[in-house]
């Protein structure tokens, strides 16, 4: 069993046979260890949590073996245990960077304060691997605006940013904060300073016509990309960004086929997106499958597929159904509504506890969200118990989803993925106000997607149907395709619905109250 054919699950369980011989002898402590460090590599850290724990009852418990218990942990999604795991590790010796990141971080997750973890981690880096004491400083930031210290988190960023000008990550980080809590007039301004000291930095020009897109704020955008010609000269990164901004910025459509003509050796994600959603616009949907299908087979696959659905369903491909799994009409195909086994009273337990947590001023640029605010942070890690909870009720109803989807297909992006373990890939809440909405998006990152209602305003308060309602399929009203929505599901306290993460969804707006959600999104497993 401990030859090169066996798999990793057989070694493991013949390493843990082996170490019934206790006390084991150093030679197997060695192999159990690197064992785990390979299974850790891989990402499944699941494979190494019972062979660790099994070394630690058996042999002398060390500091090395505690903290890749904890990664373990972390990469199964155990926060709790990580915790506990890096706390024991970091009393048998002194903590490393490392240690202290991973520690910082898993606490970071769960809600506790970090920021003290992280600013000392990035002490430890700064002579060491300045990059790596960099990002220790941006989740320091993070930490400190996660814990209500604003102030204290711009003043960080913006004294890193007089000595790194360049650190493209600390504007990213400064613009969103200063965005969400309301400094919208400047919230670009470090951008400006930067280009002051640096103006033939090509690449923070980009960032900030980066920021300024993703905002919508078309015209300054444009004058960026015509001050940055202006000063570093022209080249295919400002044409891409000059395509980007015509056509989501309502560009004429001589500019945008002018544009199209002089980009079209170029390729890339933008570029390509660029290209797919203005043939749609068009109305040219053989064209626009040309473009998007080939990139489904890639790394950019779940980016392309919800294009190429909106190709088939206008050009009437019978493989629209087969993606999404059925026709028009009433919920169904890919689509579930379940009802969640949980309380009135945990309900209005959980409810109170996510308003204190929905405490920005405004949605992250990059979120859909309109007329709301949405969490930081992946919410369903938290170690907070109705949190806990509601992710172990939610994760069975995934299950039970999961289990109910038609067999495997190669090459289907939902039913061509692995089944066996379910991961969250991020989770969040959101908390919509009066006419508040969701702008119709997809989420390339996941594999299954979903919206658990938590409380709703009552029904004269939410106004007439379909006011409130999550709507699927239907296309982004920019894109002007005249597709119907496959299905509109009502919302209700307790309500999961699930659906592939590549299908397009929205809400409606409603009159007045508040709509509060958890949401998450489950991880894509080749």
């Amino acid at each position: 069993m401990t030859g090169e054919t066996a798999s990793p699950t057989e070694r493991s369980r013949d390493l843990r046979r082996r170490l019934g011989r206790a006390p084991p002898a150093a030679a197997l402590v060695s192999e159990v260890l690197d064992d785990v460090r390979g299974s850790l590599a891989r990402g499944e850290g699941w494979e190494a949590i019972e062979l660790l724990e099994t070394l630690l009852r058996r042999a002398e418990p060390t500091a090395e073996a505690h903290e890749l218990l904890g990664i373990a942990h972390r990469q199964s999604q155990s926060l709790v245990a990580a915790d506990k795991a890096f706390r024991q590790a970091a009393r048998l010796a002194p903590a490393t960077p490392a240690l202290r990141l991973a520690s910082a971080q898993t606490c970071y997750e769960l809600g506790q304060p970090a920021s003290a973890m992280f600013l000392e981690a990035a002490r430890q880096l700064a002579s060491t691997d300045p990059e790596q004491a960099l990002a220790a400083l941006r989740n320091t930031a993070q930490a400190l605006a996660s814990e209500g210290d604003m102030a204290g988190a711009e003043t960080l960023l913006l004294r890193q940013l007089t000595v790194r000008p360049d650190w493209l990550e600390g504007h990213r980080v400064l613009a969103s904060l200063r965005w969400v809590t309301g400094s919208v007039a400047d919230f670009d301004e470090s951008y400006r300073t930067a280009l002051a000291a640096e103006p033939g930095r090509r690449d923070l020009w980009l960032a900030w016509f980066g920021a300024l897109a993703q905002v919508r704020q078309w015209p300054r955008a444009q004058q960026i990309l015509d001050e940055a010609e202006q000063t570093c000269g022209d080249g295919p990164d400002l044409a891409a960004a000059r395509l980007f901004t015509a056509v989501e910025g309502g560009g004429r459509p001589d500019t945008v086929e002018r544009l199209l003509k002089d980009t079209e050796r170029l390729q890339g994600d933008v570029i390509n997106l660029c290209r797919t959603r203005w043939l749609l616009r068009r109305g040219d949907a053989a064209a626009a499958e040309a473009v998007a299908l080939p990139l489904t087979r890639g790394a950019s696959a779940m980016t392309f597929w919800p294009y190429v659905s909106l190709a088939w369903r206008l050009s009437g491909n019978p493989r629209a159904d087969w993606l999404e799994g059925g026709g028009e009409g009433a919920a169904g195909g890919f689509v579930r509504s379940l009802e969640v086994d949980i309380s009135r009273r945990e309900l209005t337990e959980l409810a109170d506890l996510l308003r204190q947590l929905l405490t920005l001023q405004r949605a992250y640029p990059e979120q859909s969200v309109r007329g709301g605010v949405q969490t930081d942070r992946s919410i369903l890690l938290r170690g907070e118990p109705p949190l806990q909870r509601l992710r172990r009720k939610l994760l069975e109803a995934v299950r039970e989803y999961v289990d109910g989807l038609p067999p495997h297909v190669d090459g289907h992006p939902l039913l061509g993925l692995r089944r066996d373990r379910l991961l969250l890939e991020g989770s969040w809440s959101v908390r919509l106000t009066s006419q508040g909405y969701n702008v119709a998006h997809t989420h390339p990152r996941g594999w299954i997607s979903s919206a658990f209602y938590v409380s709703l305003p009552p029904p004269e308060q939410m106004g007439a149907a379909p006011a409130g309602w999550i709507v699927l399929g239907e296309p982004p009203p920019e894109l002007d395709l005249q597709l119907a929505a496959r299905c509109e599901i009502a919302p209700q306290p307790g309500r999961l619905v699930l659906f592939p993460s590549y299908t397009w969804h929205c809400t409606r707006p409603f009159a007045g109250g508040e709509r509060l959600v958890v949401a998450f999104d489950i991880r894509r497993r080749a």
